[in-house]
C-alpha cells in the first residue's frame, strides 16, 4: 500500500503537477497580454507601463539575493565591472523587446502575439549559428530538422502577418496588422537575441540568482530613463484605480515573478525541451481569449500561419532535443519572456 502511495505522490509530483504548472504559465502570460490590449483601448502610453512592471517584478525579486544568502553556505562569487556591463546591455535588450511587443498589441491582437512568439527557437537558432554557438552539419538530420524547422516558422510568420484570405471571424487585414506583426517578430528576435547572449553571461558568471537581481535593477534603470524621455507628460504617469493599474500588478507579479520561479523549478525537474513544448498552446488560448474576452479579429491567414510556425517550431526543438544528451543540458534562468514572454518579465526557455 505504501509502495501504490508512493508511486501516485511521485507521479502527482513529477507529472501532473508540471503539466498543470506549464499550462497556467501560458495561460498568465496570454491573460496578461489580453488586459494589456483591452487597457490599451482607453490610451495607454507603453513606455510609462513597462516601467512600472519592470518596477512590480523588481519588488518580488528584491529578496532573492537575500533568501540565496541565508540557504546556502556556498560564497557567492564575486562580480566584475565587465559582467555588469553585460548584464546592463541584456537590459537593453531586453526592454527594446519589451516596448516592440506592448506596442505590436496595440496595432495587432494577442493572438498574433502568441503566434509569432513561437518564433523563438528559430531565431535563437539562427543568431546562435552566427555567434558560432551552434554548428550545422548537412548531412545531420537532426539539423536538416532544425534548418526546415527555421524556415517553415519564419513562412508561417509572413503569412499570419500578411495573408488574410476568407473571413473567418475578421474584415480584412489593414496596415496597423501588418505593422503590429513586424514589432512582434522584432520582439522576438530581439528576445532571441538577448538569450543568446545571456547564455555566454552565464558561462562567465553562473550565479542566475544574481544575474536577475541585477538585471533587475539595470532594467528598472533603462526603463526609467527611457520613461521619462519619451513621456513626459506627467498625467501619463499617474495612476488610477481602473484597468489599467490591474493590468500593471497583474503583469509585474505573474511575468516578472510568479513565471520564472515555477520555470525555474519546471526546468530543474523536466527540463528544457518540455517547457519549450507548451509555447503552441498559446496560440490557441489567445484565439479564445480574444474572441470571448476582446470580440477579437480572427483572420485565416493567422490560423494558418500559426500551424506553419507551429510545425517549425516542434522541428527546431526536436532537432535541437535529439542533439542533447541529459548530461549536456544546461539549465539556466533567462530573464525576461517575453511578455511572451510578451513574455514580459523575467522568462524561461
Amino acid at each position: 500500500m505504501g509502495v501504490v502511495e508512493t508511486e501516485r505522490g511521485s507521479f502527482l509530483y513529477k507529472d501532473v503537477l508540471p503539466f498543470a504548472a506549464m499550462v497556467l504559465v501560458e495561460l498568465m502570460v496570454v491573460s496578461g497580454n489580453t488586459l494589456y490590449k483591452s487597457a490599451s483601448a482607453n490610451g495607454i502610453n507603453s513606455y510609462v507601463f513597462t516601467f512600472y512592471v519592470f518596477f512590480i517584478g523588481f519588488i518580488f525579486i528584491l529578496p532573492l539575493p537575500f533568501i540565496l544568502h541565508r540557504r546556502t553556505s556556498v560564497p557567492v562569487p564575486p562580480i566584475n565591472f565587465s559582467i555588469v556591463g553585460k548584464i546592463f546591455m541584456l537590459s537593453v535588450l531586453m526592454y527594446l523587446s519589451q516596448i516592440f511587443g506592448y506596442i505590436g498589441l496595440k496595432y495587432s491582437s494577442p493572438t498574433l502575439s502568441s503566434i509569432m512568439s513561437n518564433l523563438s527557437p528559430a531565431f535563437t537558432f539562427i543568431l546562435a549559428f552566427f555567434f558560432r554557438m551552434e554548428s550545422i552539419d548537412f548531412r545531420s538530420y537532426t539539423s536538416q530538422a532544425k534548418i526546415i524547422g527555421t524556415i517553415v516558422s519564419i513562412s508561417g510568420a509572413i503569412i499570419a502577418t500578411v495573408y488574410s484570405g476568407p473571413s473567418v471571424l475578421s474584415n480584412p487585414i489593414s496596415i496597423n496588422w501588418i505593422v503590429g506583426g513586424i514589432l512582434l517578430a522584432s520582439q522576438y528576435f530581439l528576445l532571441a537575441f538577448a538569450l543568446v547572449a545571456q547564455a555566454k553571461i552565464m558561462k562567465e558568471y553562473p550565479v542566475d540568482v544574481m544575474v536577475v537581481f541585477i538585471f533587475g535593477i539595470s532594467g528598472l534603470f533603462v526603463a526609467g530613463v527611457a520613461g521619462l524621455v519619451m513621456a513626459q507628460d506627467l498625467d501619463a504617469w499617474k495612476l488610477k484605480p481602473n484597468l489599467l493599474l490591474v493590468t500593471i500588478l497583474y503583469m509585474g507579479f505573474s511575468s516578472g515573478f510568479l513565471n520564472v520561479v515555477i520555470q525555474i523549478w519546471t526546468l530543474r525537474l523536466k527540463g528544457p525541451v518540455y517547457v519549450a513544448m507548451f509555447k503552441p498552446l498559446t496560440i490557441v488560448i489567445a484565439i479564445v481569449m480574444g474572441v470571448l474576452f476582446l470580440g477579437d479579429l480572427l483572420h485565416l491567414g493567422s490560423v494558418m500561419g500559426g500551424i506553419i510556425i507551429t510545425v517549425g517550431f516542434y522541428g527546431v526543438v526536436w532537432g535541437k532535443a535529439k542533439e542533447e544528451s541529459p548530461s549536456s543540458i544546461q539549465i539556466t534562468a533567462p530573464l525576461l519572456q517575453p511578455h511572451h514572454n510578451l513574455e514580459q518579465g523575467p522568462c524561461i526557455h
